[in-house]
């Protein structure tokens, strides 16, 4: 008994040390001046420009990802073709590569002297240090979760309440919706939590590609960069409380899922 507890102990107190006194403390530091203070930070142009665009680019970066890891876990699961082991190598390159190469490598593709960057400018189409760059290097870095959270559950489940539903008749895209979707879902669940929380918190490679340029191409995450750098300590506090809380409220709205779905 005194074994357990003594476990417990170090899980919780290793817990607390790496991840709950820390984050208690940016909140304390976040509202050391009251709510005014915290509500000013947060609310001058270069503030809400920069919630607003790092809510876009989830909005963007998380549908996508996840219609791509269900299909792409499918095609891992249920079928059988050369180039397989590679396609599955290359899934995890995303947790292989550090996203400053990730950054580095979008620019030698659509970059000014990239493979295709003097094409895209010649026609009036700009992806470094825009948006649409930093949305490719969002999905880039968070491209495996759905993946990797969907395929040991379709393992599990097996292929034949799919060959049953076939054999009465069934349409491949009713099969997937009314059989493969249902028994995946918290698979899918689970990966779309952890592909909004990695694409909120990405730094690496949008700051490569962003070009960091204050109300055009500054997420949160890069606003907390340049309000630490320029010693605005307060601002740097109140924009990580911002992505505390839409990280938090992502893993809330799923958990309140779950009692509906069990009963």
């Amino acid at each position: 008994m005194k074994g357990r507890l003594g476990l417990r102990f170090v899980a919780i107190g290793y817990l607390a040390a790496l991840l709950a006194f820390p984050v208690g403390l940016v909140f304390y530091r976040a509202f050391e001046h009251g709510v005014d203070a915290f509500w000013e930070a947060m609310t001058t142009p270069d503030a809400q420009h920069a919630f607003w665009l790092t809510v876009e680019m989830v909005a963007i970066a998380v549908p996508l990802n996840t219609a791509f890891g269900v299909l792409c876990a499918l095609v891992l699961v249920r079928q059988n073709f050369r180039g397989k082991a590679l396609l599955n190598a290359a899934v995890d390159l995303p947790f292989a590569v550090s996203p400053v190469v990730i950054g580095l490598a979008l620019i030698l593709i659509y970059g000014r002297d990239g493979w295709i960057g003097d094409w895209l400018i010649e026609n009036g189409i700009r992806v470094i240090f825009s948006t649409p760059g930093m949305i490719l290097a969002t999905i880039f870095v968070s491209l495996p979760f759905v993946v990797r959270e969907v395929v040991p559950v379709l393992r599990e489940i097996g292929t034949e309440q799919e060959q049953a539903a076939e054999t009465l008749g069934a349409s491949p895209l009713q099969t997937f919706f009314r059989i493969t979707l249902p028994a995946i879902r918290w698979g899918v669940a689970y990966g779309v939590v952890l592909t909004t929380a990695r694409a909120l918190g990405e730094f690496g490679a949008v700051s490569i590609v962003s070009g960091k340029l204050s109300g055009q191409t500054e997420t949160l995450t890069l606003l907390v960069e340049n309000r630490f750098q320029r010693f605005d300590l307060a601002g740097a506090y109140a924009a990580s409380v911002v992505l505390a809380i839409l990280a938090l409220l992502t893993l809330l709205s799923m958990n309140l899922l779950r009692p509906k779905e069990g009963r």
